[in-house]
């Protein structure tokens, strides 16, 4: 009898243990409720109660005076104290010093030579401003034709970058969107902001803004222009700030396209363990494997390369007053994340973002940053997203229903499978695997990436 009561005792403590842990695990994967989210809080200067809203759009020129452009080019004359690299060694531990100093060197002499050459490239975008919430907005504004109208399907597009992007991420891209192409019925009246606290976009006077906050914004400045329901396409922030807009405000948003889908609920988490060991029963195609396993050593490359996610998530005022003081220094800083985003072959190679995206691209996203002085307020952004308050949202874990596409390129960040994904959009139109590509997509392949954009609006079937 005594035997007998004793395993009673062990049977019941083990089913206490299991009930607990189907409990606990229930409560951490299960979907949680949309939020109620304020749309219309106050980021701007001075009391909320002296300010006095400005709906009016203005037309922008980038104007930069020639003192300015004079001055950063004496900078760059300064004698620079490099060190020299290791032997035998190019960009293994950061950004090579000879491969700066030859970059340095072409900035001064030839690209600020031609600043008004790369002054007039950059306003061919129709460009505008507005006060969204206190903060004024920058942003491209690309219409169709009235004869394509004619012959297309038009929707809105927004348009989101990332860090350490700029809106000259897609001005290869953009063209595609706008104008006649024989792969689609559809064709897209193009808005592409400058998030809030990067490139000529206002920085937020206080704590708090994540990329809730930023998709708030985002969402309000298409209404702002008339878009009631529009299309999301985005990659690096720009996703999670997609996600986010799909999250809260689906009554908007006609369908979302990634080409960085993450997912970081707890059930995401413990589905990619099972997807390393276990891929068969979750891919699809074999080719498909590569991209997710195996997943240590994904996750090895990726604490490798984010040391910058690190300080910039917890100290980001530090870092971000030595890149604003130097060019010197932000050209190393922000160079080095275009290196690294180029693809394993080519990491080491001193051409490599020369042949991905091209001198005056990388250069022209890096005087967007320097003429703003946008490294502190864009570096914010990642301490924001850290913050508690945000987490506590756990928007992964909200479900939308609006339609989402997926396109993973084979070097960018670990990506989520559609397994994955299915816990929060339940609505997946589009899912892609590409054999090649890197983080900057729509620079260094605007074409794939177009298509595969296409491809999704084709699913979704608007009219």
């Amino acid at each position: 009898m005594k035997c007998l009561a004793i395993c009673g005792v062990i049977i019941a403590v083990i089913a206490a243990f299991v009930g607990y842990g189907y409990l606990a695990f229930n409560e951490l994967t299960r979907p949680l409720p949309r939020p109620q989210y304020d749309d219309n809080k106050y980021w701007g200067r001075g009391d909320i109660k002296h300010y006095k809203p400005d709906k009016q759009i203005r037309e922008f020129k980038i104007d930069v005076p020639a003192a300015e452009i004079k001055e950063l080019q004496e900078q760059l004359n300064r004698t620079l104290r490099l060190t020299e690299p290791l032997d035998g060694i190019a960009f293994q531990y950061g950004f090579n010093s000879n491969a700066l100093q030859q970059f340095v060197d072409y900035w001064r002499e030839k690209y600020l030579s031609k600043w008004t050459e790369r002054q007039q490239y950059l306003n061919s975008m129709r460009q505008y401003t507005t006060e969204i919430q206190g903060l004024k907005i920058h942003f491209i504004h690309e219409r169709v034709s009235k004869e394509l109208a004619a012959k297309k399907h038009v929707f809105p597009l927004l348009l989101l970058h990332g860090w350490p992007g700029s809106v000259r991420e897609f001005y290869d891209f953009i063209p595609m969107l706008t104008k006649d192409q024989n792969v689609t019925d559809y064709a897209f009246e193009v808005v592409a902001p400058s998030l809030v606290g990067y490139g000529w976009s206002d920085a937020a006077t206080r704590p708090g803004f994540h990329a809730a906050e930023m998709a708030t914004v985002m969402r309000n400045l298409m209404l702002r222009l008339g878009h009631k329901q529009f299309l999301i396409q985005g990659g690096d922030w720009g996703s999670i700030i997609g996600s986010n807009l799909a999250t809260l405000y689906p009554q908007n948003v006609l369908g979302y396209h990634s080409n960085m889908c993450v997912m970081n609920s707890p059930l995401s988490m413990l589905k990619a363990v099972y997807t390393h060991y276990f891929p068969h029963k979750v891919l699809a195609n074999r080719m498909f494997y590569e991209h997710h396993v195996p997943l240590e050593e994904r996750y090895k490359t990726l604490l490798t390369e984010t040391g910058y996610f690190h300080i910039q998530a917890t100290k980001p005022d530090t870092i971000g007053a030595a890149l604003d003081s130097s060019p010197v220094a932000l050209a190393a800083y922000i160079l080095e994340k275009f290196q690294t985003c180029t693809s394993p072959g080519l990491q080491q190679d001193f051409g490599a973002m020369v042949t991905v995206f091209g001198l005056e691209a990388v250069l022209d996203n890096l005087m967007i940053y320097y003429l703003n002085s946008a490294a502190t307020t864009a570096g914010r952004f990642y301490a924001e997203n850290m913050s508690k308050a945000y987490r506590d949202m756990q928007l992964d874990r909200v479900q939308t229903d609006v339609p989402m596409g997926c396109a993973r390129f084979r070097f960018d960040l670990p990506p989520a499978s559609d397994w994955q994904l299915r816990d929060k959009f339940t609505n997946i139109k589009h899912s892609m695997y590409f054999q090649h590509g890197s983080h900057f997509a729509a620079m260094e392949l605007p074409s794939m990436l177009y298509n595969d954009f296409a491809a999704f609006v084709e699913k979704i079937g608007l009219h």
